[in-house]
């Protein structure tokens, strides 16, 4: 079972908020917008949600953020563990990108590191939410504990951020040693329980209660290849051989719109593709390009996973309002009643910007004219942190709110698309390096 799964039963909890997406004439607003002003507004704007968004104690992401001030029973301060290491990566693409200054954002990272080193760890490993006290703050009523997939976002952008650092600047050589303490801390290898799999949690409570190996395909292998680059609690080829690819039956793959869909999304469900998140979350900072090995060519993966998803809005079998070419996209996010992961055999007419516009590299035009449909004709579904996190014509619904999780590819999947600067960070790594190398991967960043 995916974690993702779970939310639909924890996170039980109604949106609360229904109006109207407007529709105007295309070319009202930001019409005069080229695309790299337009690709710069919406950075600023998603990356806005991590900086000026940010918990202040902590300096780290909010789970969310709501416009129209609505929480039910959800605390507006909770820390995302996993968000905010998007956030990491999408701060570096802001310094680049002149949205901020370097040392302010040194100076936040000072901040974040400092948060993190006091927080509640457990073998290492961070757990889902955490209080701005540093205290855990419970995902669900035994997720009390240590997260490894939320552990490894987090990690991906830490390393990302080690890289951008500058060892022969002394303050930054600090930094540097900091991160580096914190990565060696999480003890990758007691969250295979002796096993020849990663579980997902483990609680001081509950122990391994909650009983979730991670298994192939999904949004987690970012957590194997990590796993494997610990210099400290690495796993064995046999973990991800046996665990991720289970004995090579993740490579029993399907044609969908004629695509090849490279893995198999679902072991135990007749659906051809995950949601679009799968395709992002690993890959902010691991590259996909010339990525292969023994199970798929990573870049054929989240490529048609992309166009898979793009196709099936405009063949729009379920008939949605307002699905198209310049608006598409299916992934978790907010949903009519709850929470929901979206996907073709899972549609209920709800389109989740970031699932088009993280997948900016491998579907270039057809996101291109997502964003600018979304920003010329639909202003009432874009807000201070760029575009609310989902909405339907259909039902005339969409929340004025954002989710961490899904505003932060957006930033950090576009400058790959635009510069490549978080993927050259990140594979940059000589722990990522041999990690990579250990389980059996091809890249041209392994080439040296």
């Amino acid at each position: 079972m995916n974690k993702f799964t779970l939310i639909l039963i924890i996170f039980l909890w109604q949106t609360g908020c229904h109006k109207n997406p407007s529709t105007k004439d295309p070319g009202v607003i930001h019409d005069s917008m080229d695309d790299a002003a337009l690709l710069d507004l919406v950075q600023k704007q998603t990356f806005n949600y991590f900086w000026d968004g940010a918990e202040p104690i902590s300096g780290m992401a909010r789970e969310r953020y709501h416009e129209d001030s609505v929480y039910q029973d959800h605390d507006q301060d909770i820390i995302t563990i996993g968000g905010s290491g998007f956030g990491l990566m999408a701060m570096i693409t802001a310094v680049e990108r002149g949205f901020i200054e370097r040392g302010k954002a040194l100076e936040r990272l000072d901040k974040i590191l400092t948060f993190l080193e006091n927080a509640d760890r457990f073998h290492g490993a961070w757990p889902h939410w955490l209080n701005p006290d540093g205290s855990v703050y419970p995902f669900s009523s035994k997720d009390d504990g240590g997260d490894i997939v939320e552990t490894a976002f987090l990690a991906q952008g830490l390393l990302a951020f080690r890289q951008y650092l500058d060892q022969d600047v002394s303050d930054e050589r600090i930094l540097i040693q900091r991160i580096q303490t914190l990565w060696e801390g999480i003890e990758w290898s007691w969250y295979t329980r002796g096993e020849d799999v990663l579980y997902w949690h483990w609680s001081p409570n509950f122990e391994w209660e909650m009983n979730f190996p991670i298994g192939g395909y999904n949004e987690a292998l970012i957590v194997y290849v990590l796993a494997a680059a610990s210099p400290t609690y690495p796993i064995d080829r046999d973990v991800y051989d046996l665990g991720w690819a289970r004995s090579g039956r993740i490579q029993e793959s399907v044609t969908y719109y004629d695509l090849d869909t490279e893995l198999d999304h679902y072991e135990h469900d007749d659906a051809p593709v995950g949601p679009l998140f799968w395709a992002h979350y690993s890959y902010l900072g691991l590259n996909p390009k010339g990525l292969i090995d023994t199970n798929a060519d990573y870049w054929k993966l989240n490529e048609n996973h992309a166009r898979i998803h793009y196709l099936y809005c405009i063949d729009n079998p379920e008939e949605h309002q307002g699905y198209g070419e310049s608006m598409w996209g299916l992934t978790s996010s907010y949903s009519l009643q709850f929470y929901a992961a979206h996907r073709p055999g899972d549609d209920p007419g709800v389109i989740s910007p970031t699932a088009a516009l993280s997948s900016m590299p491998y579907t270039p035009d057809e996101s291109i004219k997502m964003l600018r449909q979304l920003y010329s004709a639909h202003d009432t579904l874009i807000g201070q942190f760029g575009p609310y996190d989902a909405f339907s014509f259909e039902h005339n619904w969409f929340v004025p709110r954002y989710l961490a999780i899904d505003q932060g590819p957006i930033p950090v999947m576009i400058e790959n698309h635009r510069s490549g600067l978080i993927w050259d960070l990140f594979m940059g790594n000589e722990d990522v390096k041999r990690g990579l190398r250990s389980l059996g991967f091809q890249s041209t960043y392994l080439e040296d």
